[in-house]
């Protein structure tokens, strides 16, 4: 039998790793299912559950951690998984566990503005940066359709989005059909590529560029050098005229030193 190739061994890991996801989710959600991560390290996998109730998920003397464990060895094909559980310090800034209550606020009878408007409200409240929030599905009438809420700054695509937005989803079934809920959150320590703070000379130890950009102005050979820079840089302007500027600004700084 010939062996899986390196392709095949991802997709099949990553399908494997998938299923695990919605085990976890369907059995934790009541404790507040935050999302999970996956590390591979020389004991086997670590998975790290983040949930909002920990106790509801390691349960009376660990029984229901216990059991996840035993069904994570017996019903996947993992490699000697171990689980982990972590507490969401602030459930408002996870957006799993904001698609889940979203979900639950549309199958408890909530208008779907009334509860698209208040998630959105809660997670800025919390300090995100930004929020956005999709229903989509059979919403109020026969028709399908989309329905958008957002507050603050997101980003849609790009390695931005992928490393500053939080993602989850969750549904909604109701009487006239499933109302897909995703939630997408900025984090609020995101910081943008364009997003650059610049620091005072002073602050950084710099002196004054007064006292850096003096020099003699009858010296001929630093006046021919700098016609020379200017040139260079920009062919087609008038370098003397660019040297006669710098000179009598010069010029005046130091007048303006001797009578001081």
């Amino acid at each position: 039998m010939e062996e899986q190739s390196t392709i095949r061994k991802l997709i099949g890991r990553n399908v494997e790793r998938q299923l695990v996801r919605e085990y976890l989710l369907r059995e934790t959600e009541r404790a507040g299912f935050g999302g999970l991560t996956f590390n591979r390290t020389p004991e086997g996998t670590k998975i790290s559950l983040r949930a909002e109730q920990v106790g509801r998920v390691i349960g009376r003397r660990g029984k229901v951690i216990h059991e996840l464990s035993n069904r994570l060895k017996n019903d996947f094909s993992l490699d000697r998984p171990h689980l982990d559980v972590e507490e969401v310090t602030e459930p408002r800034l996870s957006a799993q566990i904001m698609a889940s209550r979203l979900s639950s606020s549309l199958e408890r009878g909530w208008f779907f503005r009334r509860a698209g408007h208040g998630t959105a409200q809660q997670i800025m409240d919390a300090g995100a940066r930004g929020c956005l929030i999709v229903l989509s599905g059979k919403i109020t009438g026969a028709r399908h359709r989309v329905e958008k809420f957002q507050q603050g700054h997101i980003k849609f695509c790009g390695e931005t989005a992928l490393e500053f937005m939080d993602t989850g989803f969750s549904t909604a079934v109701k009487k006239l059909g499933t109302i897909g809920c995703t939630v997408k959150i900025m984090r609020p320590d995101a910081k943008l590529p364009h997003e650059i703070i610049i620091t005072e000379r002073a602050d950084s130890g710099l002196p004054p560029l007064a006292e850096i950009a003096v020099f003699d102005a009858s010296d001929e050979e630093t006046v021919d050098e700098l016609a020379a820079i200017t040139e260079e840089v920009e062919p087609e302007t008038d370098a003397e005229g660019v040297v006669d500027s710098v000179v009598d600004m010069m010029a005046g700084i130091e007048q303006t030193k001797e009578e001081e």
